[in-house]
């Protein structure tokens, strides 16, 4: 269970979030969603540990984050950010293999890690660029053998921050079915996700932010309201039903 009670961050005088308060239960796929600087990937890196709230607290099963070892953090907690630049010239193995350090206790990958690491390259299709360079791949190749790495982290909670980006639609389904996958083996996911329709699609619970505030949270049937909606992205939604029961929706034409 992830615990947020009235969570704030701030740089100077720019709150980036504010009293953000939210209960994410285990086996939950949660999304954040919201328009550019709405405070998304500033509260996965408060969840990761990575940044310290100015006010608040974040409960990780129950113990503060801040209370954590950062190799004991490492085990429970898989973070993925938006922006992954690895230059140097390993290839997709040796970086999915990077997953694994948390649990190698200083000692060279095993066998086992690197049978781990090589099961997640198939799970997203990225085995055939196993020893190709990372820095080769393209952005949605990257992405992939990146969603890979995190996998062989084999955490309790999965942060990432718009996982789908630079991927066709064929691999966006596909990692976020790994990711539903994943919750109904009683872990958990928090994505941060532009897509309102994939969200809907997927999501059990989004958090619906706008200038680092709650709008709502809640399933995505209460959140992707019309009314909601227009009020954080400051432009009126058309809204028709899926042939699946979801909800689609669409900024209306003609409103700039």
């Amino acid at each position: 269970m992830i615990e947020l009670e009235n969570v704030g961050y701030r740089i100077g005088a720019n709150w980036l979030v504010r009293d953000i308060s939210v209960t994410i239960e285990n086996g939950t796929l949660c999304g954040f969603v919201g328009p550019n600087g709405a405070g998304k990937s500033t509260l996965l890196r408060l969840i990761s540990g990575e940044l310290l709230p100015t006010t608040g607290e974040i409960r990780l099963i129950g113990k503060p984050i801040r209370r954590y070892e950062p190799k004991e953090l490492a085990r429970l907690r898989a973070y993925l950010q938006q922006k992954r630049d690895i230059n140097f010239p390993f290839t997709s193995l040796e970086v999915v293999l990077f997953g694994r350090h948390p649990h190698l206790n200083g000692t060279k990958e095993t066998a086992k890690d690197i049978t781990i690491a090589k099961g997640a390259l198939q799970r997203v299709e990225a085995d055939m660029f196993e020893g190709q360079l990372y820095p080769t791949l393209s952005g949605g190749e990257a992405s992939r053998v990146d969603v890979a790495r995190i996998l062989t982290q084999a955490p309790d909670l999965f942060l990432l921050d718009e996982p789908t980006n630079h991927l066709d639609p064929r691999h966006q389904v596909q990692i976020l079915d790994l990711c539903k996958t994943i919750c109904s083996r009683g872990k958990t996911v928090i994505t941060a996700i532009h897509d309102l329709n994939l969200a809907s699609m997927y999501a059990d619970q989004l958090l619906l932010l706008k200038d680092g505030i709650s709008v709502a949270c809640g399933p995505p049937e209460t959140v992707l309201t019309l009314g909601l909606l227009a009020e954080t992205y400051g432009i009126p939604f058309d809204m028709l039903p899926h042939p699946d029961g979801y909800s689609w929706v669409m900024p209306s034409l003609n409103v700039l």
